[in-house]
């Protein structure tokens, strides 16, 4: 058995996030770059937080955020990108095709009836609002008077 450790972690060369002199160098990089000119340090540190995106990830969100579109998520592209595809079974497309519509147009009920549901409540809370507002109003006419009035 040797003496010496083969266990990376021992020797300092390799740590979680990546080899030590790229970490080192990131910070340092922020550091000066925070010295110098505050908004590329700043830059710098979001590109860091978000998992050091390519350009052409970078390109796509800017493109997206011009169109007016909700950003969409890696996730929802693979999930579109695993739907668009076709299995090889024509009966099978068929089925998920379907399906998906029927779940788009649940989901667009689901909207349609959670909108009516807001316009509901808005027109309870206006109501009771009137009634609260009447009720005050007339309580102050039985005590006597409506108050100083500037004419």
């Amino acid at each position: 058995m040797s003496t010496t450790s083969t266990n990376q972690w021992a020797n300092g060369r390799v740590c979680r996030s990546g080899p030590f002199p790229r970490r080192s160098i990131e910070i340092g990089a922020i550091v000066l770059a925070f010295i110098y000119w505050w908004p590329i340090g700043l830059a710098l540190v979001a590109w860091k937080v978000a998992g050091y995106p390519a350009l052409s990830e970078l390109r796509g969100l800017g493109e997206r955020f011009r169109e007016g579109s909700r950003p969409v998520s890696r996730f929802a592209q693979a999930f579109e990108a695993a739907n668009s595809r076709s299995s090889g079974n024509a009966a099978f497309d068929e089925y998920r095709r379907a399906e998906l519509d029927r779940l788009e147009a649940q989901r667009r009920a689901l909207q349609e009836e959670s909108r009516a549901f807001a316009a509901f409540v808005e027109e309870l809370k206006r109501a009771k609002d009137r009634e609260q507002f009447d009720a005050f109003m007339a309580k102050r006419r039985a005590e006597g008077g409506e108050g100083p009035r500037t004419v």
